[in-house]
């Protein structure tokens, strides 16, 4: 019983967060990095955290390096 108390206790005390932050999280910090199709050929975007495509490069390595140029940790989606 005891446990159940303080889990319901601590989730009282966290603020709500509302469906805008929620897909704002990571905008400014994060980058997916997943590949793409372009003419017929595989290539890799870096999307923002909200989906949003912000550039498309010939390779994986080279869009991984592309997000940390420009202050973003990639992360990849398979």
């Amino acid at each position: 019983m005891a446990k159940s108390t303080m889990k319901s206790e601590t989730t009282a005390s966290l603020p709500a967060v509302s469906r805008q932050q929620l897909l704002a999280l990571g905008l400014n910090d994060v980058a997916y990095v997943r590949d793409v199709e372009v003419d017929g050929a595989t290539a890799f975007g870096i999307f923002a955290a909200n989906g949003q495509q912000l550039a498309i490069l010939p390779d994986r390595d080279a869009a991984i390096a592309a997000a940390w140029e420009n202050g973003l940790a990639p992360v990849t989606i398979h």
